[in-house]
């Protein structure tokens, strides 16, 4: 009875081993007609792809496994329905795959494969990118000039505010310099102030454009046109009240940025030091000579002089001056002189002009240079102490120097 049951346990197993070994003969049957021409071969895949964005085209930046059956890199873009291919020549480590692609202005998704020789291809690697053209172009605009001014030869250019969403990232300024040759000068996105310390002193103007890149990456730059701005020449320094000083004594100061001599400070302080050309009364400071309505100080001023020294180029001028009260007929002067200083008033005739202005209101005096010129600008005058009860005073609130621009 016990050889019965294991006969029959015997075939049971049998019958399961040949019903296996039928099933999957079978199956592998089955199998080997996905692959009648041999087993699928994968090519080594593209890595860590990048996309840089360009004017109408891209840049393809990605790492090459050390796969030397790599011969070939295509991409495919719009949905296939356009594509490139390049040749690889073969290498056995890891390197660089760079190439660009000219490709029109918006999103574009890329499908990455690369081959062997027998035309094996890796699993697709898919990136997206973009590229900008003229839409993106016609929407930049030129960063603002707040002001462009020159002194002492210096230009300062001082920018508006910006917004940054486009990609500005620098203004570029061209001007003609002292040497009379072109220069461009760079000035990044973040600062607000561009400096010009050798612009020629017969520029009117300058021109200036912006800078963009649309992302931090981007291979190519979008510039907008030039555009011009004029220059304010500002010849003068500390020319409106309120007056700045380098030293006041109670009433009296001494002017910043203005030549006094010491026919003007003619006031006294309790420590022997003298002060006057800017007085603070009657609604000052403002420049100022005086003389009187004292026994002991503010001494009779004999050619007393408050100038500026500054280099024009050639041109037509005005220098206008606003008195707002003086002595009546006084003998004040306002002057301008080629070289180092004013003349006294003696010599008044050898300046380039002159007029007397001893009368409240304003006046205007009119010149030209020929040339690039080294000028003394401002006043001379001589002022009285008649006791002390009467003097001599002469006030100045404003000066202006303008160069006259010539009519077309």
């Amino acid at each position: 009875m016990k050889t019965g049951i294991y006969n029959g346990i015997k075939s049971s197993w049998m019958g399961i081993l040949l019903f296996l070994m039928l099933t999957s003969c079978s199956k592998w049957d089955d199998f080997k007609q996905y692959i009648e021409d041999g087993e699928i071969v994968y090519v080594g895949r593209l890595d860590s792809v990048k996309i840089l964005s360009g004017k109408d085209r891209v840049k393809i930046k990605a790492l090459l496994k050390p796969d030397p059956k790599i011969r070939q890199v295509q991409v495919f873009w719009n949905d296939r329905a356009d594509s490139v291919l390049f040749d690889i020549s073969p290498s056995i480590g890891e390197r660089v795959f760079e190439e660009v692609i000219p490709m029109a202005e918006g999103v574009v998704s890329l499908l990455f494969y690369t081959y062997d020789d027998a035309g094996n291809k890796s699993v697709a690697v898919t990136a997206v990118g973009r590229a900008y053209g003229d839409r993106y172009q016609n929407g930049l605009s030129n960063r603002l000039v707040e002001d462009a001014s020159v002194e002492d030869g210096i230009a300062q250019i001082e920018w508006a505010d910006m917004d940054l969403s486009a990609g500005p990232y620098a203004m570029e300024v061209k001007y003609l310099t002292k040497d009379n040759k072109e220069k461009v000068v760079r000035t990044p996105i973040s600062e607000s102030v561009t400096v010009l310390d050798d612009v020629s002193l017969s520029e009117k103007t300058i021109e200036y454009r912006t800078l963009f890149l649309p992302q931090p990456t981007s291979i190519d730059t979008f510039y907008t046109d030039y555009e011009a701005t004029k220059l304010t020449y500002r010849f003068l320094k500390n020319t409106k009240m309120p007056i700045e000083t380098v030293s006041v004594s109670d009433r009296w100061g001494i002017p910043a940025h203005w030549i006094t001599n010491a026919a003007v400070r003619n006031f006294r302080d309790g420590n022997g030091n003298y002060f006057g050309g800017v007085d603070f009364w009657f609604g000052g400071p403002f420049l100022a000579m005086e003389a009187g309505w004292s026994v002991d100080n503010m001494a009779t001023i004999t050619n007393g002089k408050i100038y500026q020294q500054t280099t024009l180029p050639p041109g037509e001028y005005l220098f206008e001056m606003d008195i707002p009260d003086c002595t009546a007929g006084g003998d004040f002067y306002t002057v301008v002189a080629s070289g180092d200083e004013v003349p006294d008033t003696e010599n008044i005739t050898t300046s380039l002009a002159f007029m007397k202005t001893n009368s409240p209101g304003t006046h205007i005096l009119s010149f030209s240079l020929a040339e690039e010129t080294k000028v003394a600008i401002g006043f001379v005058g001589n002022l009285a102490n008649k006791g002390g009860g009467d003097g001599t005073f002469w006030r100045i609130t404003e000066v202006r120097l303008k160069e006259v621009e010539p009519e077309e």
